[in-house]
């Protein structure tokens, strides 16, 4: 301590202008190299002295010649050539660690890129339209489906998926290059390779295909392959060429639930399948014209040939966001006159839908971006809240004879699985606390009593 408080107040007063020798050589006469270590730690070198206490325990000889070396030249030359020596040794840590790391954030960027390829997010929400089809036939169907088919069903619908989103982008890389909306992606950024995409593209495609074949049924596989011709093909196709393209777009996300609801083993005629159809075919245009109002200069820059493009003022644009508003409105209402949901269904889409015409009125009187963005934003969550409803008031999940005793014997002796199970018990105890707290169903049972 006292070496260290005398080298510290001597060097305060002479450290930029005396030689070191002339005041402090008997310091390292009697200690060698740590009283270097305490110099440099007086002067707030702590770095330095770090890395030359690491060296000294080393090679404490090489230190004695460099300590007298030390002692005839000025601290700030010392302090200098010390850094520029620690740097050299941190350089060599840096160079191995980002060696280390640059396979990890290599891997993960190609993930990325993938993903953004196959347009993960909407082949998300693909898989859960198709789910909710598939769950829609109620438990007299699923007694009798296997867990395979519904895996084969989702995985297989958004392969496809997957390789209709990667098409597309392979065939539109030009246009996107001149969006901002679309500028980062991989293949206009040249993270990922045309060919590569193109590979990507035929292997999810027919890898989603033969799923669907070998899983589900012939319709359904139909259903899933014909959607990626028209997804890549028609609407690509008709992007930069017609407004129609956003009709053909809808066909396309209206396709996933009807093929769950048939590879679960229901008719491609039945009043479900087309009630779930059109639902997912309604709501698209409310959430697609908001988006593409807001996007419609980066639109227009690229090429595309949108409503919102050609309607400067946004009278169309609000009119069709109104009009497909008030059609998905009538749907719980149509689904409850066919018997296929319980009255509680219109009840509650009255409200949910004239909440969603609200948002819509809104922008039809203001046509701002942040109203726009509303309609949008109230799309995402309008969705699986009418999913869920629906679900909830589905006569068939109301059967009460929907599963007898024989049929739950065969369902153990099939290849059903746990989980599709714990599926089924799930949502029967949703609806149990749905019928727990809905004012209709707690009076009918009070009449009943």
């Amino acid at each position: 301590m006292l070496l260290f408080g005398g080298c510290r107040r001597h060097l305060l007063r002479r450290r930029n202008s005396v030689p070191l020798a002339s005041s402090l050589q008997h310091h390292f006469v009697d200690h060698n190299g740590s009283s270097i270590i305490s110099i440099l730690l007086s002067t707030g070198d702590h770095n330095i002295a770090t890395f030359f206490s690491t060296t000294t325990s080393s090679s404490n000889n090489n230190h004695n010649e460099r300590s007298k070396e030390l002692l005839t030249r000025p601290t700030t030359a010392i302090s200098t050539e010390l850094h520029e020596e620690a740097a050299t040794q941190n350089n060599k840590h840096d160079t191995t660690s980002i060696n280390t790391s640059s396979s990890t954030s290599t891997s993960s960027s190609t993930i990325s890129n993938l993903a953004e390829l196959s347009k993960a997010r909407l082949s998300a929400l693909v898989v859960s339209t198709t789910a909710f089809g598939f769950l829609s036939v109620g438990p007299t169907a699923l007694a009798y489906t296997s867990l395979p088919t519904f895996a084969a069903a989702s995985l297989g619908t958004a392969l496809c998926a997957s390789s209709a989103a990667t098409f597309n982008q392979v065939i539109e890389v030009e246009r996107d290059r001149k969006m901002k909306r679309t500028g980062n992606r991989p293949l206009v950024n040249g993270s990922v390779s045309k060919e590569m995409a193109i590979g990507l593209g035929c292997l999810t495609g027919s890898t989603g295909g033969i799923l669907l074949g070998l899983g589900t049924d012939p319709i359904t596989t139909m259903l899933g392959v014909g959607n990626i011709g028209l997804y890549a093909g028609l609407y690509t196709y008709l992007k930069p060429k017609s407004e129609i393209n956003t009709w053909v777009g809808a066909i396309v996300g209206a396709i996933p639930p009807v093929m769950g609801w048939t590879a679960a083993g229901g008719s491609i005629l039945d009043p479900e399948a087309i009630l779930l159809g059109s639902t997912l075919f309604l709501w698209q245009f409310p959430h697609f014209f908001a988006l593409n109002w807001m996007y419609r200069t980066d639109y227009k820059r690229g090429g595309f040939s949108m409503v919102a493009v050609n309607d400067p003022n946004g009278d169309r644009t609000a009119s069709l966001i109104k009009r497909y508003g008030l059609y998905l409105a009538s749907l719980p209402i149509l689904s409850t006159a066919l018997e296929v949901t319980s009255p509680m269904f219109a009840v509650e889409g009255i409200l949910l839908n004239g909440y969603a015409l609200h948002v819509a009125s809104k922008f039809d009187k203001e046509r701002s971006n942040g109203n726009a963005r509303k309609v949008f934003l109230t799309s995402l969550w309008y969705l699986p809240c009418v999913m869920m409803l629906f679900l909830l008031h589905s006569r068939r999940w109301h059967e009460e004879e929907a599963v007898t005793n024989d049929e739950k014997e065969a369902k153990h002796d099939s290849d059903r699985g746990d989980i599709l199970d714990s599926v089924q018990a799930l949502i029967t105890r949703i609806q149990g606390k749905g019928r727990d707290l809905c004012m209709h169903e707690a009076l009918a049972s009070k009449e009943l009593e």
